[in-house]
């Protein structure tokens, strides 16, 4: 089976999450945290902050691992290391998605999130509760 290996921006403020929606192929209007494929010679970090400023044109700071998710899609094995996240810029504008919100720990499960993205939530929740 394909290995894709990616990284996750879990960027938080003011007790909310920053969720994207897909707005291209198989998994077009799910949603999903920012990020990316790291590039070879990357760390983590580094292709997190390149995606993000790609997909967001937003600088970001690249905090703890949150957590590596190891998900088995019908065509490939994804593992996902997710990053709590801050913005260093003030806008984000969607150059690669078709939507954005904020959510907060009641509106978390208000979305379709992709399954690799789901097996985060219980994490995310516990977090913005607290920041």
């Amino acid at each position: 089976m394909k290995r894709i290996e990616v990284v996750a921006a879990i960027i938080v403020r003011d007790h909310e999450v920053f969720a994207t929606q897909r707005g291209y192929g198989e998994w077009k209007d799910w949603w999903e945290f920012p990020g990316g494929k790291i590039e070879e010679g990357e760390s983590p970090q580094d292709a997190l902050k390149r995606e993000i400023l790609e997909e967001l044109n937003a600088d970001i700071s690249v905090g703890e691992l949150l957590d590596t998710i190891e998900w088995d899609y019908p065509t490939f094995h994804l593992t996902m290391h997710c990053f709590v996240c801050s913005l260093l810029s003030e806008s984000l504008y969607l150059n690669e998605h078709e939507a954005s919100a904020w959510l907060t720990a009641d509106t978390l499960r208000s979305v379709r999130w992709l399954p690799a993205d789901l097996a985060l939530l219980d994490k995310i929740s516990e977090i913005i509760t607290v920041h």
